[in-house]
């Protein structure tokens, strides 16, 4: 029965969804060719919040568990376990005033109505996984980018997403590279749970009344481990400890 209701919610979802990437793509290029930057940002971050909205079409509810009290004055490493696409928004939203940058694949990068073109404009890294003389320099110079603006940086090193919610083992090389060309940057390891039951039944139909949940752990001042593979140690097992999978 669940299913059978997951079909036409996700034909409504889907036609609002489209509606809002189409409705939001003009919008952020007057914002960028305008008024530059700030005024990109301010629309990115609405379209992350109804991006959001557009969930509660499917029963589904995003909650955000942060205690901590984030600096906007040091640079971030965002590391995060990697589930659906939806685990993208409520992180931008929540940590818009980082200024939330993103490692995506290039092929993101072209034919996705503003999702493509914040990914070309805001200050995102895209990179070819199959070419790392194209993907290590591009990581390089996020790094620096980060360091230089005191932003965010958000990175999945699991490199593709889980379909089951069981993390796979983190592939690090990226991480590494941010962390050395980094070095103020505070690490903030956070949890995604229930993601991947929005696409259970694959991307039609859509998973319907489930409860996204994201858990940010406690911040870590990097510039005091010396050893950094004991820190990715850390990390990792900091976000895969807190993964509940049912």
């Amino acid at each position: 029965m669940r299913k059978i209701l997951a079909y036409p919610l996700s034909v409504i979802y889907y036609l609002v969804f489209g509606a809002t990437l189409v409705f939001f793509h003009p919008i952020q290029w007057f914002c960028y060719n305008v008024f530059g930057y700030e005024a990109l940002k301010k629309a990115v971050d609405a379209l992350q919040l109804c991006i959001m909205r557009c969930l509660l079409i499917l029963g589904t509810r995003v909650s955000w568990d942060n205690p901590y009290e984030i600096s906007i004055d040091k640079p971030l490493i965002i590391v995060a376990n990697h589930q659906s696409m939806y685990d993208i928004s409520p992180i931008m939203w929540y940590l818009r005033k980082h200024h939330v940058k993103f490692v995506s694949k290039q092929e993101l990068a072209k034919g996705i109505p503003s999702v493509s073109y914040n990914l070309r404009h805001g200050g995102s890294v895209l990179i070819d996984r199959k070419n790392p003389k194209q993907a290590l320099p591009a990581m390089m110079k996020f790094g620096e980018y980060l360091e230089n603006t005191k932003r965010a940086g958000v990175i999945f090193p699991e490199g593709t997403r889980s379909k089951n919610g069981l993390p796979r083992p983190f592939k690090t090389k990226g991480l590494e590279i941010l962390m050395k060309k980094t070095p103020s940057a505070l690490i903030v390891p956070i949890t995604v749970n229930n993601s991947w039951k929005t696409l259970r039944y694959g991307t039609f139909p859509m998973g319907i009344g489930n409860h996204i949940k994201f858990t940010v752990h406690k911040p870590l001042e990097m510039a005091i481990f010396t050893d950094k593979q004991a820190l990715l140690a850390t990390v990792e097992k900091t976000i895969t400890d807190a993964i509940i999978v049912n």
